[in-house]
């Protein structure tokens, strides 16, 4: 029987792939702790020796279905449309894991769902999947990774449904599984003229609205205290209208896969929360 031996909610925003010098120029001298909280994020992922990783990923964005990328292999030069002036020519090698994506499917399939397993040998990357891939570790072929998408055309019981599909998939597997939410939390970009609050571009004091800053350390509280069935019942007056990345599908599908509203999973923070153009950042661990 399958397992889920961890999770983690992480961020990946583009600033993290840009060289040292360039952080720290950025940050008033003072590097991310996001960076040295990808370490923190190594260290228990080898401690949980997964199988497989099942990722979740904010910038895939679907219609009509939850798609779980059912290929063998990825490789190729990533180049982001959106910041490519410093998110570019970055190599990457990895493998998938079809069997587990296409009984997902299977499941989804028995359940009423709508996730649906997809292998194309010209469906493009996202960055969400390819800088943790890089800053995790993820490109040794012992350790495959699954992506799914985020379905635009969604309320948020339909993210929690595709988690659990996802969570009695692996349950019928022989995998020791890691899930991974790649997003951030509040995600209300500053704008293009905006001028900062604080000298360390990183700092929370940056995030895009005192608000959003409040409620993002309201919910990583609950977080901490494993009530997962509170941050639920806020969803749609506080999360939903702020909103989280994707509106929170990557917290959502996780979420689902670990039991839903009945998950009393603590979560660990492994780093300080921070700022990036406005969003809401910070990892934390679950151990399941």
């Amino acid at each position: 029987m399958g397992q889920i031996v961890g999770a983690a909610m992480v961020s990946h925003h583009p600033g993290l792939m840009q060289c040292e010098e360039f952080r720290r120029l950025q940050g008033a001298g003072e590097d991310s702790d996001l960076i040295a909280g990808y370490a923190r994020l190594r260290a228990k992922i080898a401690e949980a020796k997964p199988d497989v990783v099942v990722l979740f990923d904010t910038h895939w964005f679907t219609t009509g279905y939850h798609l779980v990328d059912a290929g063998r292999q990825y490789s190729g030069m990533y180049t982001s449309d959106e910041m490519p002036w410093y998110l570019h020519g970055v190599p990457y090698d990895y493998h998938g894991h079809p069997q587990l994506a296409r009984s997902i499917e299977a499941v989804s399939r028995e359940r009423g769902g709508y996730n649906r397993a997809i292998s194309h040998p010209d469906l493009g990357r996202q960055y969400p999947t390819i800088n943790l891939v890089k800053h995790l570790g993820f490109e040794d072929p012992a350790m495959p990774v699954v992506t799914v998408s985020s379905c635009q055309n969604c309320e948020w019981p339909h993210f929690l449904k595709s988690g659990e599909a996802i969570g009695e998939a692996i349950a019928r597997s022989d995998l020791r599984v890691l899930l991974i939410a790649s997003g951030a939390l509040s995600h209300k970009f500053n704008g293009i003229d905006w001028k900062p609050n604080h000298p360390r571009i990183f700092h929370e004091s940056n995030v895009s609205r005192p608000e959003n800053i409040a409620s993002d350390k309201g919910a990583i509280e609950l977080l901490r205290q494993g009530r997962h069935d509170q941050i639920l019942e806020r969803w749609d007056a506080e999360y939903r209208r702020l909103p989280w990345e994707a509106f929170g599908a990557h917290y959502l599908q996780m979420l689902g896969a670990m039991g839903g509203a009945a998950c009393r999973t603590k979560g660990e923070t492994l780093s300080a929360y921070e700022n990036a153009r406005g969003t809401g950042n910070i990892h934390m661990w679950f151990s399941t």
